[in-house]
């Protein structure tokens, strides 16, 4: 018996993404090829690297770094507790182990 829990953040996965991934792990679970893909992402990143150093790179990098020159604000969002003046990443975590039965 095999348990198989996949745990991903909302941020780097879609409803469709998801649907894409439980179909294709079905298609090797049961034993079957899945078709070859038309692009990977090297294919991405070349074009990504070609689209930077075009026009319409340039002008939408000179459009945010107007956007975002000078001293930016702090973000103030409401909260159910102040900020502290001094940002810490101090964090815990939590162990525990299952039995074969559970």
């Amino acid at each position: 018996r095999h348990l198989l829990l996949v745990d991903m953040h909302h941020i780097i996965s879609d409803g469709i993404s998801v649907n894409i991934l439980i179909r294709e792990f079905g298609e090797l679970y049961n034993n079957r090829n899945l078709p070859a893909l038309r692009i990977q992402y090297k294919d991405y990143a070349v074009w990504q690297e070609g689209f930077k150093t075009g026009d319409a790179y340039k002008t939408q990098e000179a459009y945010w770094l107007k956007q975002l020159e000078g001293e930016l604000p702090v973000l103030d969002l409401p909260a159910d507790h102040a900020r502290p003046p001094v940002r810490s990443f101090a964090g815990d975590k939590v162990s525990f182990t299952l039995d074969q039965e559970v």
